[in-house]
């Protein structure tokens, strides 16, 4: 998505991103430095 809003990527290409099931084909993964998880909600039931 990063790639997309920077103007490297198509948004049509995400489909078959998805559809490759292949973590390489959607490229660099951001750096986990800063990443947390904040919160857990759940819906009533």
């Amino acid at each position: 998505m990063l790639d997309v809003g920077r103007g490297y990527r198509r948004a049509e290409e995400i489909l078959g991103m998805i559809a490759a099931r292949a973590r390489a084909a959607a490229g660099p993964t951001a750096p986990p430095q800063g990443l947390f998880l904040h919160s857990v909600e759940y819906p009533d039931v």
